[in-house]
């Protein structure tokens, strides 16, 4: 079986050979290229459409919602619709919020025009109805179109939520092309950061046990490499390569679908950009499109591994390091470099206790004992240098500087990155050994 899209669309669920689970795909129609805008009206009747729900913000009605509308009115389909009367809206509660209030009761699916926060607030609304959902893409800015949750700010915390795959989308040619360049650019961030999810993925593996799917992870690696390639002329405006790089971000929302878990598309690189929202969320920090965060934390990321990799484990240093922690100091930081977002932070490893000794003690002798294993999978990541001039040479930035974060503020978030959730990435394991 081929692990391209095409191959994978053709196949909704398939006994990996691999892992031996069934993987189920959920997306169930994908249209990217010229003319695929012309399936919205066929695709509101395929799945019994009597009156969808709009919804978009100012930019995107610009830019694909007013298409779509008239596409419906031309086929006579009535609809309603609501546009967000904000330029880069928040992934929030308010959000969430709104779209319930502005949508009709008789409403029986809901079209979703735009990126990333649209469409994750399309998928909650769509899943809270029990209704079908289309994705109209606007912009190849994000990974998320074919996954089946949502990333949202809840509580001041950066959450993963299960929401609903949708059922098709949508990424015409010609409005991928027309999105802002730094857009193409957070899609191709955001696909980089794989580069360190695969890897972590692994190490979890080694260290705590997490499951891992070697065909999953083939998928991935083949999304990112048909991005990469494509990238260059995706920045410059090429229809076929901004496609390319449009399909491998889906691909990577249906590998989340097969593993049934986000690791095989986020790490620490994500949980850096989580921080910087959770901090601009709380005191009007910059920030920037979550991709291009992504990607400046990529390459930190891989930065910290390079380093690593040249040392090896000191057990008694690493069980005196866990054994002098002080978490009440540490829980008062995070209050500090969080307000209220980190209680719900601390709440989540009260629950999970992974500061706990005897857990150490264990993840500690599993790192020792595959510290050569371990040295392998980060080998396989490329070269920061090789990595920076990529991102270079594309126009991408570098770091947090060129978004208006200050050297400091990225080795902050770096620093908390590890407690955002109950995934082992490089902060905790750096934590381990003592090293953080």
């Amino acid at each position: 079986m081929k692990y391209d899209l095409k191959s994978l669309m053709q196949n909704e669920e398939f006994v990996c050979p691999s892992c031996g689970r069934t993987h189920k795909g959920l997306l169930k129609d994908c249209f990217i290229g010229e003319g695929v805008m012309a399936k919205v009206p066929e695709l509101v009747k395929k799945y019994g459409g009597k009156k969808p729900f709009v919804l978009c913000d100012t930019l995107t009605y610009e830019a694909a919602g007013e298409w779509v509308c008239r596409l419906l009115d031309e086929a006579e389909i009535p609809y309603a619709l609501h546009v967000i009367q904000r330029i880069k809206p928040s992934p929030d509660e308010k959000i969430v919020g709104e779209a319930v209030m502005y949508c009709p009761p008789d409403c029986d699916l809901v079209i979703a025009v735009g990126g990333g926060v649209i469409n994750d607030t399309g998928k909650i609304l769509a899943a809270a109805k029990n209704v079908p959902q289309i994705i109209v893409a606007t912009a190849p800015s994000m990974d998320g179109f074919a996954s089946a949750s949502s990333s949202m700010e809840r509580s001041g915390l950066k959450v993963s939520l299960n929401s609903k795959c949708p059922d098709a989308v949508i990424g015409e040619a010609e409005i991928l092309a027309n999105a802002p360049v730094h857009m193409i650019r957070s899609g191709i961030g955001d696909m980089l950061a794989k580069y360190v999810s695969i890897a972590e993925w692994q190490i979890a593996n080694l260290v705590v046990g997490d499951f891992y799917c070697e065909t999953v992870a083939q998928i991935v690696n083949n999304a990112l490499d048909q991005c990469v390639k494509a990238a260059p002329g995706a920045v410059a405006g090429d229809k076929e390569a901004v496609c390319t790089v449009m399909e491998g971000l889906v691909l990577s929302g249906l590998a989340m679908n097969y593993a049934e878990i986000s690791r095989p598309a986020s790490g620490m690189e994500h949980y850096i950009s989580h921080i910087i929202d959770m901090r601009s969320l709380e005191f009007g920090t910059p920030a920037d499109f979550h991709g291009i965060q992504c990607g400046i934390a990529s390459l930190m990321t891989i930065r910290a591994y390079e380093q690593l990799m040249q040392q090896r484990p000191e057990p008694t240093a690493a069980r005196e390091f866990a054994a002098s922690f002080d978490l009440e100091g540490w829980y008062g930081y995070l209050r500090e470099k969080l307000g209220h977002g980190a209680e719900a932070i601390i709440a989540g490893d009260l629950k999970e206790q992974k500061y706990d000794s005897a857990k150490h003690a264990v993840r500690l002798a599993n790192i020792v004992t595959n510290w050569g294993n371990i040295q392998r999978i980060c080998s396989k990541m490329p070269r920061s240098a090789d990595l920076a001039r990529f991102m270079k040479e594309i126009g991408h930035p570098t770091t947090g500087e060129e978004i208006g974060l200050a050297e400091e503020d990225m080795a902050e978030a770096f620093f908390m990155a590890k407690d955002i959730r109950d995934k082992y990435v490089l902060g905790r394991l750096l934590w381990d050994l003592g090293k953080l």
